[in-house]
This record gives C-alpha cells, sequence and structure tokens, in this order.
C-alpha cells in the first residue's frame, strides 16, 4: 500500500464555513428595515444592513459524493445535523468607505426539504460590526461556482514545481500534457491548469509558509486549504498516524506561517487524472481534488473522467484524511525533525 493511500478513509469529506445567522444580520435602513435577512426571493437592492453581533459560528457540512445538497455534519456549532442545504445566492453589499464585498446565502431546509429552517451569511470578506453594508447586486446563477473559487485548493504565481525529470519550473509557466513528478504514481501529465486573480482578503488571503518551516527550500504562498502532506515522527497531531494531510491555514502561528491580507493574489490550480501529491518548493503537497463543491469550476470542455469527481471515480476510499492541528507551533517542531524535507 503507498503511503498516500495509508492516509485515505471512508468517511465523507466535509466543509467548515464561519458564518452569520441570518438573525444577527438586518436591515437597518431601506423597504425591508426590521428584518432579518431573507432568501434571494425576499431581498431587495439598497437596503441598508448591518451585524447585530460579530459572532460567526462555524457551519460544518458534509459533502455528498453524488449530485445532492451538502449536509449539515454532526459537531457543527450551528444549524441541525443531518438537515440540507442548498445554495441560494452570491450578494455584493457596498460599504460606506472601501471596496465591494461579496457574500453567499445558504439556505437549511426541513428534511423533506419543504420548508426554510434556517438562512446563513458567509461572507468572503469579513465583515465587521457598526458599519452599513448596501446591497447592490443579487446573482442567483451559480453561487456553486463562487464556493468552488474559495474551497479550491491553490498555488500562487511563481511556485515551484517539480518536473518528471526533477527540475522545476515556476506554475506559470505549466502547460497541460506537462508530466510532473507524484509521490505515489511517478511521473504523470497535468490534464488542467485553472487561473485566477482575487482580491487577497477574507477566504482568499493566502498562508505564507517561510522558507525552511516545513524544510521547504523556499518561501512557499498557498490557498489556506491547501493540504500539505507531512510526516511526523512523534505524533503531534495525536492523527494514530505519522503520514497526514494538513490545511496550510492550520499551520498559521508564529512568525513562520502567516496568513497575507491586502491586495490581490494569482492562484493557480493543477488537475490530474486522479488526486496526487506533488512536489511545491521541494515538499509534498495537493493537487486539486475534486468533488460536488469545486467541480462547477471546471470548464465544460474537460474530459468526462476529468469532470466527474475523484470520490466517484474513485470511491469512497479515495477521501483523504485532513489532519486538524490543537498546536500550530508544535506540528512545525514535529515536522522539523522529521528528516530531510519531512517525507
Amino acid at each position: 500500500m503507498s503511503s498516500f493511500a495509508a492516509l485515505e478513509h471512508a468517511d465523507l469529506p466535509s466543509l467548515t464555513l464561519p458564518v452569520h445567522d441570518a438573525g444577527d444580520f438586518r436591515v437597518v435602513q431601506g423597504v425591508n428595515e426590521g428584518d432579518a435577512l431573507g432568501d434571494a426571493s425576499e431581498l431587495l437592492l439598497e437596503d441598508d444592513y448591518a451585524l447585530i453581533t460579530p459572532l460567526t459560528p462555524l457551519l460544518s457540512m458534509t459533502i455528498p459524493d453524488h449530485d445532492g445538497p451538502l449536509c449539515i455534519a454532526e459537531g457543527s456549532e450551528i444549524g441541525t445535523p443531518g438537515a440540507p442545504v442548498f445554495l441560494d445566492c452570491v450578494l455584493t453589499f457596498m460599504p460606506p468607505h472601501g471596496e465591494t464585498l461579496e457574500a453567499i446565502v445558504l439556505v437549511e431546509t426541513t428534511p423533506d426539504r419543504t420548508r426554510i429552517a434556517a438562512i446563513y451569511l458567509y461572507p468572503l470578506t469579513p465583515m465587521r460590526s457598526g458599519v452599513q453594508y448596501t446591497l447592490v447586486t443579487i446573482n442567483t446563477e451559480n453561487p456553486r461556482a463562487r464556493l468552488a473559487q474559495t474551497a479550491s485548493v491553490s498555488f500562487t504565481r511563481g511556485t515551484r514545481i517539480t518536473l518528471a525529470d526533477g527540475r522545476q519550473a515556476p506554475i506559470e509557466t505549466l502547460a497541460p500534457g506537462d508530466r510532473i513528478l507524484t509521490r505515489d504514481s511517478g511521473p504523470q501529465p497535468i490534464r488542467w491548469i485553472g487561473q485566477q486573480t482575487v482580491r487577497a482578503t477574507g477566504a482568499f488571503a493566502p498562508i505564507t509558509i517561510a522558507a525552511g518551516a516545513l524544510n521547504n527550500e523556499a518561501e512557499l504562498t498557498l490557498s489556506p486549504s491547501h493540504r500539505l502532506f507531512i510526516y511526523q515522527r512523534v505524533d503531534a497531531l495525536k492523527a494514530g498516524q505519522k503520514e497526514v494531510l494538513v490545511r496550510a491555514r492550520d499551520l498559521v502561528g508564529g512568525p513562520d506561517v502567516t496568513r497575507s491580507e491586502g491586495g490581490f493574489v494569482d492562484y493557480y490550480q493543477l488537475l490530474f487524472d486522479k488526486h496526487e501529491i506533488i512536489y511545491a518548493e521541494g515538499i509534498p503537497a495537493e493537487s486539486l481534488f475534486v468533488d460536488q463543491i469545486n467541480s462547477p469550476a471546471l470548464p465544460e470542455g474537460l474530459a468526462p473522467h476529468a469532470r466527474g469527481t475523484h470520490a466517484r471515480e474513485l470511491g469512497k476510499d479515495a477521501l483523504v484524511q485532513c489532519a486538524k492541528p490543537d498546536n500550530a507551533l508544535g506540528t512545525l517542531r514535529a515536522v522539523k525533525g522529521a528528516g530531510p524535507r519531512g517525507f
């Protein structure tokens, strides 16, 4: 069994988002004054909203391996476990000062899907209490595609990827068909490369790992959800195994791993026939794992095998465990003592 296969388990993957309950985000000026946030059918442009409380409980949802709604997971800080959740729309707000911000409206329904049980707002840029936000657009066309962009694992411009012959090349110079060195499948051709330029705030603010922090050869900057393959001699993560995948955002803490807010960032995604572990700045990191959340971000022209989800093609056993470290600094220390490059 490969080291990658040792990480696999049969649980459905999950998605956790910091959200505002609709009751905490109300119209303070406009036609619907006093009303809580509703679904798209109830919203009116130019209404001004404000946060009643800045609290953002974590909404945890399981991702189905088939076409269907998200479901609230056991242990979610908000919502009813097992209840379906649908993506309703993407809203754009204009604060009094600064640039516009976007937020996704999620609707929890009753189990029979006949009534709305709760509404949640997932802002792509953090909102502040005491600030009025004017609703300027309501987009119901494809909210899942917008969520897909926040959930996709991405490298940034300039990241050096190890090729099949051992050379390294900046990710922006790669093309579909180029052969990349993978940890478990040898050289594999790239099937698709995605690229977006986004504002580096909130859900899109990249995580920067200083050179040497994870035995990486140079500074490595990733999207927050991007998972790194880590070998630990001592089980600092309490994962019950030495080989784990850890999200970049879970390593933030201290001077070695930081979140970078402000400006714009160029994100790149690499897709292979299978979910692979590749090498970025000399350390192992995952390629794009296709699931029901991020598949809408893929172009229609992709071959059928690349348009489906990796979970569906390979079975639930292909889903990968993601450790959730309680102590980022302890994790970094464990990795630094793991030997050459931590793998």
